[in-house]
């Protein structure tokens, strides 16, 4: 089993996202990260899931969201050429001495953003491949992650190809 992204285009209307995650769990399916949000054609929004499941439970899922009112479009974006990023925010132990001066390196070479500075932290935000994050993240437990928050993937296909509706 690998994980599959699913890209669902659905109509912004309220319980959408209820239905939509409810199918997933009335079938035993984790999800393993979402991400909504409005997108470029009025009244949709896109709904990015990512999911653990062998190619013929993915193709249920897929025929059962289909059949959902609201669902504009699904797509298995899988096996497409696409970009995927994800946002988190770490808030990381850092005393004003050398921890405070490692971290600031680390989170130069991985491009992320100290985003906020306590007597006895610093927040950093990244944004990257999931790899990236679990990377930095790694990187940075050696000092006390004291909060970790992580959006769900977004992704996008490459090139001219495109996930729209049908109208």
């Amino acid at each position: 089993m690998k994980p599959h992204t699913l890209s669902v285009l659905v109509e912004n209307k309220p319980g959408v996202l209820s239905r939509v995650t409810g199918l997933f769990s009335r079938r035993g399916f984790n999800i393993e990260s979402l991400a909504v949000g409005t997108c470029e054609e009025s009244g949709t929004s896109r709904i990015t899931i990512v999911c653990i499941g062998d190619d013929a439970q993915i193709e249920q899922v897929i025929k059962q969201l289909n059949k959902l009112i609201d669902v504009i479009k699904v797509s298995d974006i899988t096996e497409n050429d696409r970009v995927e990023r994800e946002l988190a925010l770490i808030k990381v132990n850092a005393d004003p001495g050398s921890s405070r001066a490692e971290i600031m390196q680390i989170a130069s070479i991985f491009r992320a953003h100290i985003i906020d500075v306590g007597t006895k932290t610093v927040v950093l935000s990244v944004a990257g491949d999931t790899e990236k994050i679990d990377a930095l993240e790694k990187l940075l437990r050696q000092y006390g992650v004291k909060e970790l928050v992580r959006t769900g993937r977004i992704a996008i296909l490459r090139g001219a190809k495109t996930v729209k509706s049908s109208k």
